[in-house]
């Protein structure tokens, strides 16, 4: 689970969540980006995995969500917990709405169908250390994290819930899902500030299960 306003809005957020300080702003980079008129709807080619339209990440009680293009090459900043197993041939999509709340979906065409199920496992033993990982680079920074289960969709998904607290005040909560459909392995982030109180992971697995198979 980003001067003007809007950079001062995105260094508040990004200094509460980098890896670190410099990863966890992933989690909020993109919710200071300029809102356009309308919702991204573009389509991309039949033979590439398809990403999630706006409509169908988790719904925002009072702001609809918006989204960049498809994107081919690792999101700059790396997303804190998956970021560093990320290869150069991963694609992305950044999504944000009026207020804080941000999502981000990565998509990797793996070389055949076992590399993807060992990079799906890689991405996994990053979430399930990445709380630990996070406070030992950061004594600033306090991580604690749940795991909320495996769907049952194509070759499987799993999700995971990171909350972290910064001794400067912040609060912020991240639901992040990997998942597989054969040679292609898909990463879907959302997050927002908050604890895990505020974490919609019922809609959050819904979004995963339609990004998993709307894949091809």
């Amino acid at each position: 689970m980003g001067e003007t306003m809007q950079n001062r809005t995105r260094a508040i957020r990004a200094r509460g969540i980098r890896t670190t300080v410099a990863a966890l702003a992933a989690v909020a980079g993109v919710a200071a980006v300029a809102v356009p008129a309308a919702a991204a709807t573009t389509a991309p080619a039949s033979d590439t995995p398809r990403f999630l339209e706006p409509a169908e990440l988790p719904p925002h009680p009072t702001s609809p969500w918006y989204a960049g293009a498809v994107t081919s090459g690792q999101p700059d900043p790396l997303p804190m917990c998956v970021g560093d197993a990320l290869p150069s041939i991963t694609s992305h999509r950044e999504y944000w709405t009026e207020f804080d709340t941000n999502a981000q979906q990565l998509t990797v065409e793996g070389r055949g169908e076992q590399w993807a199920k060992d990079f799906a496992a890689l991405l996994r033993k990053d979430l399930a250390g990445c709380a630990k990982k996070l406070m030992q680079q950061d004594p600033d920074i306090t991580a604690t994290q749940k795991y909320y289960g495996r769907l049952n969709v194509e070759e499987g998904a799993d999700v995971y819930g990171i909350h972290t607290a910064s001794t400067w005040g912040s609060s912020d909560i991240g639901l992040f899902s990997v998942g597989r459909d054969g040679a292609t392995v898909t990463i879907v982030r959302w997050g927002q500030m908050g604890t895990f109180q505020h974490a919609q992971v019922a809609d959050f697995k819904a979004t995963t299960v339609t990004a998993v198979n709307k894949l091809y």
